[in-house]
């Protein structure tokens, strides 16, 4: 997601966890796994170690069998194809072009839905009560303690095994909370939300750092 953070993990997977958190994790992922597009609204939360906040909202668009999304907020859009990504700042009307990346051992907006199935420890800790929903709570901690975040933390919609919100707790005291609003799965998307128009973005400077 726009601010997502890009997350780099190691690909021992399944090692002395929790059996219930494995159980519902492999639900989880059945879920997302059924699922060829995605589309869901989500909105940011960030809480700074020094007592500010920052909070955000958008829509990413996720087609999976081809590694290309869109991620769209107010002011940023991030576009890749599989092989190009596109950082586009609106208020600095500037976009930058870099190459996509589509590696496995980080979490980035390909695998969002998915990362939680290698790379960390997990324990089901309890339940919470949402606006009338039943959320599972799963913390996840890095295998590799070189990581720049402590943990994450995943609340799981129970009836539905669909991710209510992820945290991710940085190693500095920063909180970032990432809660989908909406998901759609299945949903047909046109092939231009993966396709860059210069058209749309007349006078903003184009940086290519390929």
């Amino acid at each position: 997601m726009v601010g997502l953070l890009i997350i780099a993990y190691s690909q021992n997977s399944y090692a002395q966890n929790d059996t219930a958190a494995k159980a519902l994790l492999t639900k989880v992922s059945q879920k997302y796994n059924a699922y060829k597009t995605i589309q869901a609204n989500f909105s940011l939360a960030i809480k700074q170690a020094n007592g500010g906040s920052h909070t955000d909202a958008g829509t990413i668009y996720l087609d999976k069998s081809n590694n290309k999304y869109q991620v769209s907020t107010k002011n940023q859009v991030l576009i890749s194809d599989s092989k190009t990504q596109w950082n586009i700042m609106k208020a600095e009307k500037e976009v930058e072009i870099s190459e996509a990346s589509n590696s496995t051992n980080e979490i980035n907006p390909t695998n969002i839905f998915s990362f939680y199935t290698s790379g960390f420890k997990y324990t089901l800790t309890n339940t919470e009560k949402v606006k009338g929903l039943t959320l599972s709570v799963v913390e996840l901690s890095p295998l590799d303690s070189k990581k720049n975040y402590s943990k994450i933390k995943l609340r799981i919609n129970k009836a539905s095994n669909l991710i209510y919100d992820t945290t991710v707790f940085d190693k500095s005291g920063n909180r970032y909370t990432y809660t989908l609003a909406s998901q759609e799965g299945n949903k047909a998307l046109s092939g231009s939300l993966f396709a860059f128009n210069k058209n749309d973005y007349k006078g903003f400077e184009i940086v290519d750092l390929r």
